[in-house]
């Protein structure tokens, strides 16, 4: 048996704000550079990247389902 879990439509139009979005290419631009960052930045960073790529995730979901419902 699986579990369903219901996402909100809403969530297609979600954006991850943009100051959060700046911050996060600001650091990997930095790093692209070759400059290191501080364990503290690499790991603000990393979190970053798996917030948005969590986010992306369900926002596919999300459409998938819309499209299913219509």
């Amino acid at each position: 048996m699986s579990d369903v879990i219901e996402l909100p439509v809403e969530l297609v139009k979600f954006q991850i704000p943009e100051a959060v979005q700046q911050r996060l290419k600001f650091l990997l631009d930095r790093q692209d550079r070759g400059e290191e960052l501080s364990v503290s930045e690499r790991q603000e960073a990393e979190g970053l990247v798996e917030l948005a790529e969590f986010f992306s995730l369900l926002q596919l979901r999300a459409r998938r389902f819309s499209k299913q419902a219509s």
